[in-house]
């Protein structure tokens, strides 16, 4: 008989050990720098009332970053077909320049992604793409960066895995190693940054997407060297502050929540998941509890934050928001589940319902964002491989794409419904975009526009 998902009482979440972080400023030089003090316990920073906001929504006419336009993998205004083929409700297919596994970015009739090309040598181009959204005729490349990579990256990733943000006038790419850049969304190049060279763990490759809050693009650099997080101004990229991180390798990405009035930046973490202070990098409070090689990106409801991660154990945790010190071990974490969680791909909000992916398997999940009670455990996804591309849902569906080719479709109900599994010539890593009645799938060789015909 198969075991099923453990929902563990909070007190119960494991420990890690944590360590002190460093915040600079960009008026102030490292050297300077004070080291913040070792946090408190949570009943130090116990909550009054709490009031939460989301940070960065935007309307479901666009997907401007990853995540799309409620940064939670939703877009409840979009209704994209459920079923299709090679030969059925394709709007457009084309061709892809280079490499990668970025997801594409849509504001109004334009899309962005990124791509990285073998130029000889050793050497990669590092593009920004623009394409037309009517018909996938590409509108504008730039390079933003040509060199030889410091290190290679895992035998299924590339060095275009990161995804871009856009606010519908400037576009903005990070390449890790190879700098942050800052595009007008018709190609003139704005403004470019170095950022510090990474050395990932056994260099499977860097994968962190930035995130625009405000006026600010925050970066996260988690490597085996001296991890960070840092804000640069959108408009000129001048760093504004960066905290140095005791954290080893991570994947992830950096989410926006406002927390009485004020934007805090949780960051997923392997060490410890931590939240930082928009307005100037001070670390607001931490947790333990999840596994190794962390890369799901956190997501936000009900006051609360869920981070995940499925790398040798399973771990998906509520936290509750408008705590403050080290909230390991205490009440501030509403309820864990121990088992099925994702590794790569991240969790799916929809309906105050939270869908994810066993590790890499095609083996879903769903739960109660609120009590953390499993709605449906484990089940099959009959027909798919290895998950790596995060699922969305749009029009009361759930959509999740495999390696291979093939999309499930299922009711967003909390019961486990498939209504259709959809087969390309392709395979797709990139997570699906979902806008007004189109799906965009970015496969390894094509970039797919599906709608009704």
């Amino acid at each position: 008989m198969r075991s099923r998902l453990l929902l563990f009482p909070a007190f119960l979440i494991m420990a890690s050990c944590g360590g002190q972080e460093t915040t600079t400023s960009s008026a102030q030089p490292a050297a300077a720098a004070e080291t913040a003090p070792a946090v408190a316990p949570a009943s130090a920073g116990a909550p009054g009332e709490i009031q939460t906001a989301a940070v960065g929504t935007v309307d479901g006419a666009h997907w401007p970053n990853w995540r799309g336009p409620e940064g939670n993998g939703s877009n409840p205004a979009a209704s994209p077909p459920t079923t299709w083929s090679e030969t059925e409700n394709i709007k457009w297919k084309v061709p892809l320049p280079g490499t990668g596994q970025s997801t594409p970015i849509i504001w109004g009739d334009k899309i962005f992604l990124l791509t990285a090309s073998d130029v000889g040598g050793g050497a990669w181009a590092f593009e920004v793409v623009c394409l037309n959204r009517a018909d996938g005729s590409i509108a504008w490349r730039q390079e933003a960066a040509r060199e030889v990579p410091q290190e290679g990256h895992h035998p299924t990733g590339s060095f275009a895995p990161y995804s871009a943000v856009t606010d519908g006038q400037f576009v903005w790419a990070s390449f890790g190693s190879r700098g942050l850049h800052c595009y007008g969304v018709n190609g003139n190049h704005q403004w470019s940054v170095p950022l510090e060279k990474m050395r990932m763990k056994r260099s499977f490759g860097e994968g962190s997407s930035p995130l625009l809050v405000n006026d600010s693009i925050i970066i996260l650099q988690d490597h085996e060297g001296d991890s960070r997080i840092a804000a640069y101004d959108k408009s000129t990229g001048e760093m504004r502050w960066e905290t140095r991180r005791d954290e080893q390798t991570t994947w992830t990405s950096p989410a926006a929540i406002e927390v009485n009035g004020a934007i805090q930046i949780v960051v997923n973490g392997t060490n410890r998941i931590r939240s930082y202070d928009l307005a100037g990098g001070a670390l607001i409070w931490e947790c333990g509890g999840m596994t190794q090689n962390v890369i799901p990106t956190p997501v936000f409801a009900n006051g609360m934050a869920y981070c995940a991660s499925g790398f040798r154990g399973h771990a998906l945790a509520a936290i509750k928001l408008g705590h403050t010190g080290d909230l390991t071990g205490t009440d501030a974490v509403a309820w864990t589940i121990g088992q099925g969680t994702p590794y790569v791909a991240s969790p799916l909000l929809y309906d105050n319902r939270l869908y994810f992916v066993d590790t890499l398997k095609p083996v879903l999940s769903c739960a109660d964002a609120v009590t953390g009670n499993v709605l449906f455990d484990r089940e099959t996804l009959e027909g798919l491989a290895n998950v790596y591309a995060s699922p969305v849902g749009a029009g009361g569906h759930i959509y999740i794409a495999d390696r291979e080719g093939k999309t499930a479709v299922l009711k967003n109900t909390g019961e486990f419904n498939v209504v259709a599994v959809n087969t390309l010539n392709d395979g797709f890593d990139a997570t699906p975009v979902a806008i007004a009645n189109e799906l965009y799938l970015r496969g390894q060789q094509f970039l797919y526009c599906i709608a009704a015909s």
